[in-house]
C-alpha cells in the first residue's frame, strides 16, 4: 500500500471514529435535554467538570510538570458538588451567590497549596510551580466550564431548565465551529495557520469553522427564536456566532499549548477520534464564559435576562 493510500486510510478511520463518538455524546446529550431534569443536567455537567479536571493532571504528571493532584481532586470535587446543589435547588437566584464561591474556593486553592509546601523545604521553582500548576487547572478546567451550567438558569423563564435550548445553541456553534475547521482543513486546507501550536490547522479551515458555525447558530435561531429569545435579533446572533467561533478556535489552541508544554499528544482516549473529556470540553470553556457575561452584562433590548 502506497504512503498515500496509508495517509488517506487514517484520516478515514479518524473521521469515522470521531463521527461515531459525537454521534454518541449527541445520544447522550439529547436524552438529558429530553428528560427535563435539572439534576441530570448537573450531574452531566459535573462528570464532565470532574474528568477534564482528573486528565489534566494526568497530562501533568506524564510530562512531568510538577503539581497537587490530590488536593486539585478534592478542592474540584467540593466546588463541583457546592455549585451543583446551589443551582440545582435555587436556579437563577444563586447565580450571584455561585461567583462568590468562586472566589471563595479559589482563594482556598491557593491558600492551603502553600500550606501543603510547609510540610517540606523549598525545592527551588518546583514548590511554586506545584501551586501555580494546580491553581491553573482549577481555574481554566472547572471554574471555566461550570459557566455551562450557570447559562442553564440565567435566563428568566419559569420552566426547571429555562436554558437548555441556550445550552444547545453554544454546544452547536462551538462543536460546529471544531467540525467545520476540521472538514474544511482536510478538504482544502493549504495554508498552515499556526504550525508551531497546532501543524494540522490551516487557515482555510478557520474560515470553514466560523461558516459552520454561522450555519449551526442562526438556523438553530430561525427554527427555534422564541426559545432563543435571550440572544436578542438577528444582529446579536450573528456577532455571537463569530465571536464564539473565533473563542473555539483559541480554546482549543490553548489546549495544544498545554499538552505540548506538558509533552502529550491527548488528553485521554475515553472518546475515539475525539480524545478525552478535556479534549471534548476545551473550547466550551473559552465560549461559555464568554456567552453568559454578554448576556448577563450586555443590554439585549428584546429579552432581558436580569
Amino acid at each position: 500500500m502506497s504512503d498515500s493510500a496509508s495517509a488517506n486510510q487514517s484520516k478515514a478511520k479518524v473521521f469515522f471514529a470521531r463521527l461515531f463518538s459525537t454521534l454518541l455524546l449527541w445520544a447522550v446529550v439529547t436524552g438529558v435535554f429530553m428528560s427535563a431534569n435539572v439534576w441530570l443536567f448537573m450531574a452531566l455537567m459535573s462528570l464532565l467538570g470532574l474528568l477534564g479536571i482528573w486528565e489534566y493532571f494526568r497530562m501533568a504528571r506524564d510530562g512531568g510538570v510538577p503539581c497537587q493532584p490530590k488536593w486539585g481532586l478534592v478542592v474540584s470535587v467540593i466546588y463541583l458538588g457546592v455549585l451543583a446543589w446551589l443551582l440545582g435547588s435555587y436556579g437563577h437566584a444563586a447565580l450571584d451567590l455561585v461567583h462568590a464561591v468562586d472566589a471563595a474556593l479559589i482563594s482556598l486553592t491557593v491558600l492551603l497549596g502553600f500550606v501543603w509546601q510547609l510540610r517540606r523545604p523549598v525545592d527551588g521553582h518546583k514548590t511554586f510551580t506545584e501551586v501555580a500548576v494546580t491553581t491553573l487547572g482549577f481555574v481554566y478546567v472547572v471554574v471555566m466550564f461550570s459557566f455551562v451550567s450557570r447559562l442553564l438558569f440565567l435566563p428568566q423563564i419559569n420552566e426547571s431548565v429555562p436554558g437548555a435550548w441556550l445550552i444547545i445553541w453554544l454546544v452547536l456553534v462551538t462543536k460546529f465551529t471544531d467540525m467545520g475547521a476540521y472538514v474544511t482543513g482536510s478538504v482544502i486546507g493549504k495554508h498552515k495557520m499556526i504550525p508551531h501550536i497546532s501543524p494540522g490547522k490551516t487557515w482555510q479551515g478557520f474560515v470553514g469553522g466560523i461558516g459552520f458555525a454561522l450555519l449551526a447558530g442562526c438556523g438553530l435561531f430561525a427554527l427555534m427564536p422564541e426559545r432563543l429569545a435571550v440572544l436578542g435579533g438577528w444582529g446579536w446572533v450573528i456577532g455571537l456566532c463569530v465571536l464564539l467561533s473565533l473563542l473555539a478556535v483559541v480554546g482549543d489552541l490553548a489546549e495544544s499549548v498545554l499538552k505540548r508544554s506538558m509533552g502529550v499528544k491527548d488528553s485521554g482516549k475515553t472518546l475515539p477520534g475525539i480524545g478525552g473529556a478535556l479534549d471534548l470540553i476545551d473550547s466550551l470553556c473559552y465560549t461559555a464564559p464568554v456567552l453568559y457575561f454578554v448576556l448577563k452584562w450586555v443590554p439585549l433590548y428584546s429579552a432581558p435576562v436580569h
